[in-house]
Parts: structure tokens; C-alpha cells; sequence
């Protein structure tokens, strides 16, 4: 039974940490490390602090994927984020992907 739940164990790390690395693909591949890092603030905030930012925000995810999809301004300085990050083949879905990735970063 041990070797069974180690087994599951396992398997559960590899497939988060498979996710995680696709996710982080996915911001690479769509321009968002151009403008924002995962530890410190670049042209943005880095991911960290948008995760932080919205820890407590219960519609985080949906929040999020909103601002990436339609852009934003104001609301961590005078540099606007153009919609879908200057993305034009970024999806909803992805950007819901995103945004999920970085709530794994607080």
C-alpha cells in the first residue's frame, strides 16, 4: 500500500511540475517575460507580486485572465500592458492558463 501512495505521490509531482513548465512556456512564448520576470519587477511587476497582489481576491483567476486578455493601466504605474500582452495568438484560454500559473506564484 506504501509503495502504491509513494507511486501516486510521485506521479502527482511530476505531472504539477509538467504543468508548471508548460505554463511558463506559454509566458515565455507569448511575449510576457519580455515585460515581467517571476522574481523581480522589470518593465511590470513580476509575477510574485501580481500573485500576492491578488491572493485574497477569490475571482483571481478570472480577474487576471481579464486584464491579460483586454490589457490594463493604472494599476501598477504609468506603463499600460497592451491587451493579450501584445499577443495576437494568445487565446482566452490561455490567457486563463496564465493567469491559474501565476496564482501558483504567491
Amino acid at each position: 500500500m506504501k509503495r502504491v501512495l509513494i507511486g501516486a505521490v510521485a506521479a502527482s509531482a511530476l505531472l504539477l511540475t509538467g504543468v508548471a513548465q508548460a505554463s511558463a512556456d506559454l509566458a515565455k512564448n507569448n511575449g510576457c517575460l519580455n515585460c515581467h520576470t517571476v522574481e523581480t519587477k522589470l518593465v511590470g511587476p513580476s509575477l510574485k507580486e501580481i500573485a500576492a497582489k491578488y491572493a485574497d481576491k477569490a475571482d483571481a483567476v478570472d480577474y487576471l485572465a481579464g486584464k491579460i486578455t483586454g490589457g490594463s493601466s493604472g494599476v501598477w504605474g504609468s506603463m499600460a500592458m497592451p491587451p493579450k500582452g501584445g499577443s495576437p495568438t494568445l487565446s482566452d484560454a490561455d490567457a486563463k492558463t496564465l493567469a491559474e500559473f501565476i496564482m501558483t506564484l504567491k
